[in-house]
């Protein structure tokens, strides 16, 4: 029961989030699916014990493959899909307990938290650029095929 509510609710934060930055409505589904995904990529390898900012590297993998697959499919920019995608992966508890933390005074725990939003933002940033680069090497190597299978 508690994957299909994780995977309900990462589906509506992202369709939501979608909502609200205009992103097309025949695409909102799409989105939905990227961002469920997403998460639930996240949250099984954070149930293995991989480590968060493990997780966080492959969601974000599984948000860009998807990205690229609906923007093709859709025809439309793969940032329609990626950015309403993140949302569930996005490391806002970790930044509350930050800026709590250095409001309280406790400096020490303050940085532990802002160190790992910026490794957890790292991660998802290293995830998509994997993604990038795995798609341009596919695609330079499908040329390169089109141009041999020419001659």
């Amino acid at each position: 029961m508690e994957f299909v509510i994780h995977c309900l609710f990462s589906y509506l934060s992202t369709v939501t989030f979608g909502i609200v930055t205009n992103v097309p409505r025949k695409v909102l589904n799409a989105c939905g699916i990227t961002g469920a995904v997403g998460w639930m990529i996240y949250w099984s390898t954070e149930n293995m014990d991989a480590g968060g900012i493990f997780a966080n590297f492959l969601g974000a993998i599984g948000i860009g493959m998807l990205s690229i697959y609906f923007s093709r499919r859709k025809k439309l920019p793969m940032t329609i899909f990626n950015i309403p995608s993140l949302v569930p992966l996005v490391p806002g508890g970790p930044a509350y307990q930050a800026v709590r933390s250095i409001v309280l005074g406790d400096y020490v725990s303050g940085v532990h938290f802002i160190i790992k939003v910026i490794m957890t933002a790292g991660a998802i940033a290293a995830g998509f650029m994997v993604t990038g680069i795995v798609e341009r090497l596919l695609k330079n190597l499908l040329d390169k095929n089109k141009i041999v299978s020419k001659k």
